[in-house]
């Protein structure tokens, strides 16, 4: 019974979101523009044509996205792509590779697959784009920006009312600190020297971010990558998580959300990040099958996958199915059904902050302007 109301709210969820996006395709975007740095949870073409094997631009990958294969690492939209419909934007947010054509005052997607907050983390696949480098490319766009509005300073207050969305750091674990054959890190530092020395490095782009004029940013936590089904696979536990890996996430997570709560003191005049609890929705939540993947074994090109994908947690053996990334793109954009999964506001709400603040500083101005009268 208690399975069966699982699968009722997942399908009451996904109604009701169905809905809501349908209304914010038709209205007009929350925020101007949108920029997203991250790894393949968000990729959506820049490793097209990378030297890398981190690749998805071919069936079965895209197999229920309105367009097929992108080099989204998904059967159809991840998580950013929904917000990004929740947000009322009417289009996704072009890769960074293929912004010809494209409205980059909207946004620009630089996410990596294999990518990490690291420079080295996912270089035995071959090439990705880091988050360092992936900042870089937003300074190009950036610039190229400041030449359409003719000036560097209207520039500057065009992207201060953006949204920046970054989701990385699980690759520099999975693909990094794991796999002691490729990296030295695991012998240079404690998981929890390593957390700190990743936290570190991810707050100094965060800030040359800030000096770009990012003003709102959501930062995603890791998921439990201890219970992919590769994770899972290779440490034979036939079916349960290794802990070992879940307890590295959860500890990164603890320091993000200390991150958080510093830069908000930091900045609290004109700045505003909030985190998302990802590992929060660790549990299954009525999904059928939840240890195994709907396409596995690499889901290699043409393979064909499970027909009911909607009821797996994982699409291939790392990457989640569509229907777990709208699952948890729900509560990230309004967390009225799950508070606990966001901090300390949700995305709704953050996008709505600056409005409140200016509306505030204006009526605090005008009754000052009244008594001095």
């Amino acid at each position: 019974m208690a399975c069966e109301t699982d699968i009722w709210l997942v399908m009451l969820l996904l109604f009701l979101a169905a809905n809501c996006i349908q209304l914010g395709v038709h209205g007009v975007s929350q925020v101007p523009c949108l920029f997203i740095l991250g790894d393949s949870l968000s990729d959506s073409g820049n490793n097209n044509h990378l030297p890398t094997s981190a690749k998805s631009n071919y069936r079965p990958y895209g197999i229920d996205f309105p367009t097929g294969p992108t080099g989204r690492f998904t059967n159809g939209r991840t998580e950013i792509d929904i917000i990004t419909q929740l947000l009322g934007f009417g289009n996704f947010i072009p890769p960074f590779a293929n912004t010809s054509g494209s409205d980059i005052l909207k946004g620009v997607n630089y996410a990596s697959g294999g990518a990490g907050i690291r420079n080295e983390t996912g270089s035995h696949l071959g090439g990705s784009i880091s988050l360092g480098l992936q900042l870089a490319n937003h300074r190009v766009i950036v610039s190229e920006i400041a030449t359409r509005f003719g000036s560097p300073d209207f520039a500057r207050q065009y992207l201060e009312k953006c949204l920046y969305y970054v989701n990385i750091g699980s690759n520099d674990y999975m693909g990094n600190y794991f796999n002691p054959q490729f990296y030295p890190t695991s012998r240079i530092y404690s998981l929890e020297q390593y957390a700190q020395a990743l936290i570190e490095e991810l707050s100094l782009n965060l800030l040359a971010l800030h000096d770009l004029g990012a003003r709102k940013y959501v930062l995603n936590g890791l998921g439990l990558f201890g219970c992919t089904p590769s994770v899972m696979h290779s440490h034979g536990t036939n079916g349960s998580c290794v802990e070992e890996q879940n307890a590295a996430a959860l500890d990164f997570n603890k320091k993000l959300k200390a991150l958080v709560d510093q830069f908000n003191n930091r900045f609290s005049a004109n700045s505003k990040f909030i985190t998302i609890h990802t590992a929060a929705k660790a549990d299954a939540h009525g999904f059928l099958v939840s240890d195994a993947a709907c396409c596995p074994l690499g889901c290699i090109p043409d393979q064909k996958p499970c027909n009911n994908r909607s009821e797996y947690v994982f699409w291939d053996d790392v990457h989640p199915t569509e229907a777990w990334n709208l699952l948890n793109a729900i509560p990230a954009y309004d967390s009225i059904i799950d508070p606990a999964f966001v901090y300390p506001m949700d995305i709704k709400r953050l996008v709505d902050w600056e409005a409140k603040r200016v509306l505030e500083f204006t009526n605090g101005a005008t009754s000052q302007l009244s008594v001095t009268e």
